[in-house]
């Protein structure tokens, strides 16, 4: 089978499409022809983050295809089954954190960008039947991470105000349409105004240009709760918009992982600060439930053939984006 490879170089120069080896199934896996993938920061943190020492690897968190192999002993799945493959291994019931255990696809283990993906079956889950290939195969790492950020660790609901720093990637959006199924009123920030436009078309109640004053901008009016994954560029920003007892949920940190805290005015504050990434699989099938009860379907930028993988990363690594960047592994 041909597979996405990052080998020998860090960055894009280290990817190729090569051929390699399908493996045996074990007890409880399911073979998965995939059909669509979805490319995510975290793919291209990876590859920018190994060298000619790192052993072969095949990136993707994302994915979607049919069954066309099962294990035996599996009792969810049959052959012939559309699906979609949950990324958060090892991580079954809604706890405060995930278990030792837990990995995300892609990285350290092989991931998805491959014409075959072998998973066991409790990381799988029937693929929404109003969902196109294209939305379904891009959807999955970004809507858990939205899910578990707003509602497990937020707790937001339709009576409060959202702040989504960095409007324009698949988790963003994700924050926007969930945030507004819920009834919440919404503002988003970007140095994009067509993105602040957009965003506005998808029901963001206010954009604000990332580079002015905030506070200016939103005429000193505070908020309930900050999703912030932008990190050191915007944390400060962020935290200053929170009302008194706001919470600031925090998932990423692309522009810097260390910031300066005045820990009095956090204090003196209340406020609650969250950390989370990804999610359980309790949650991955609560925010399937969710999406199809609101009708929901993930903002799909582009999507590329599997040898235009190189285009897709870098309209991925240049933030061209708004939504998810897909790649079609097979028709």
């Amino acid at each position: 089978m041909k597979a996405l490879i990052h080998e020998a170089v860090s960055g894009i120069k280290g990817l190729r499409i090569k051929e390699v080896e399908s493996k045996k199934l074990g007890n409880k896996e399911v073979r998965i022809k995939v059909k669509i993938v979805g490319l995510n920061h975290r793919d291209l943190a990876t590859i920018n983050g190994r060298d000619k020492t790192s052993k072969p690897l095949i990136i993707g968190s994302d994915g979607a295809g049919i069954i066309s192999e099962i294990g035996s002993e599996v009792t969810l799945f049959n052959v012939g089954d559309e699906v979609i493959v949950n990324p958060s291994i090892g991580w079954l019931n809604n706890t405060p954190a995930p278990p030792d255990n837990f990995q995300i696809i892609g990285n350290p283990t092989h991931g998805t960008f491959s014409e075959e993906f072998i998973i066991n079956e409790n990381f799988v889950a029937l693929k929404p039947s109003y969902l196109t290939w294209e939305e379904a195969g891009v959807l999955s790492l970004g809507a858990l991470t939205a899910y578990r950020a707003l509602f497990t660790k937020g707790e937001v609901n339709g009576q409060q105000t959202i702040l989504i720093p960095g409007i324009g990637g698949g988790v963003a959006t994700n924050l926007l349409q969930f945030s507004k199924a819920v009834g919440a009123k919404v503002y988003v920030t970007s140095r994009s105004k067509e993105k602040l436009n957009k965003a506005e078309k998808l029901g963001a109640d206010k954009g604000i240009n990332s580079e002015n004053d905030w506070e200016k901008e939103l005429n000193s009016e505070k908020v309930d709760v900050v999703i912030e994954s932008v990190g050191a560029a915007t944390f400060n920003q962020s935290l200053k918009q929170l009302k008194k007892g706001g919470k600031l949920v925090l998932f990423g940190s692309s522009t810097g992982d260390i910031v300066d805290l005045n820990l009095r005015e956090f204090f003196y504050g209340q406020y609650t600060m969250l950390g989370t990434t990804m999610g359980s699989r309790e949650e991955y099938l609560e925010m399937l439930k969710f999406i199809e009860g609101h009708s929901i379907k993930p903002i799909v930028d582009t999507i590329y053939d599997f040898e235009d993988y190189e285009a897709a990363f870098d309209r991925l690594e240049t933030a061209k984006q708004m939504g998810k960047i897909g790649i079609r592994v097979s028709k």
